[in-house]
């Protein structure tokens, strides 16, 4: 995979559940999931999110996207937490429309 970015979360019982909603989020991108055991990389080429929509429809109502911050050991590239309702990863500025477009 070129320029792979991405979390990088710690083993947990909500790991199912959160890589499907990275999936939701990111409609016909490919994805890569790499278990290391104690942790799992989630990846994909240049641009990555995942939103409190997505996670709570997955892991119910009450979770929190600031919960998911408890889970991120690293990351692969720049993560960008700005906004209330979404977390994304991007690498050189590229957006969720230069990946879609």
């Amino acid at each position: 995979m070129d320029n792979p970015v991405g979390p990088i979360l710690r083993m947990s019982d909500l790991i199912e559940e959160i890589i499907s909603a990275i999936e939701d989020d990111n409609p016909g991108r490919e994805i890569e999931v790499i278990d290391r055991g104690a942790y799992v990389r989630v990846h994909a080429s240049s641009f990555l999110k995942v939103t409190a929509e997505s996670l709570k429809r997955h892991l119910g109502p009450d979770y929190q996207l600031r919960s998911l911050e408890n889970l991120l050991t690293a990351n692969a590239g720049r993560i960008n937490t700005s906004r209330s309702d979404q977390t994304s990863w991007s690498l050189g500025g590229a957006t969720e429309e230069d990946v879609t477009s």
